[in-house]
């Protein structure tokens, strides 16, 4: 039985959007106060716009007492913890899978070092149109949804490459 590589070493993609979500969320917080404050960047569509959140996507949850903090810690850990074991079960260059694993796992472990440290999300990017107004996020929910997205097209339409075996 030969030992196939696995892919881990895509961890180094997670720990890249990790260091870019911190260090943007850094500077968000240096550059952009006060909190809630819109800075356009493309007038009409896009501002920088410092937001903080307790709950998850769409400020679920966010209205709780802090009990939500320590669920989407024990969350984020779980599903990491589950998307790193799949990440070893799989191919090194299966990147249809790895990359979009590693993505989600970054975004996750970059919003948890917020919790962690400030029981709360550092958010700053504004999506808008006329009176449409998308949730401020950041860039780990950025690659949390990429991530996903890339895992549902690749797994729905991916097909396998030339040569591939399963």
């Amino acid at each position: 039985m030969t030992h196939k590589p696995n892919a881990l070493p895509w961890l180094l993609l997670s720990a890249a959007v990790i260091v870019l979500d911190q260090l943007s969320k850094w500077w968000a917080l240096v550059a952009l106060q006060p909190a809630g404050t819109p800075h356009p960047v493309i007038p009409g569509l896009l501002n920088w716009t410092l937001a903080f959140n307790t709950g998850a996507a769409f400020s679920f949850l966010a209205d709780g007492t802090g009990w939500q903090r320590w669920f989407f810690v024990a969350l984020a850990v779980v599903i990491s913890v589950m998307l790193v074991v799949w990440l070893a079960r799989t191919a090194r260059r299966d990147w249809r899978n790895a990359a979009p694993l590693a993505l989600v796992i970054g975004g996750a472990l970059g919003n948890l070092i917020d919790r962690l440290h400030a029981a709360q999300v550092t958010d700053f990017i504004h999506v808008h149109f006329r009176q449409w107004n998308y949730p401020v996020f950041n860039l780990a929910d950025c690659a949390i949804t990429v991530g996903a997205v890339l895992l549902v097209a690749f797994g729905l339409f991916g097909g396998r490459e030339k040569g591939d075996v399963r």
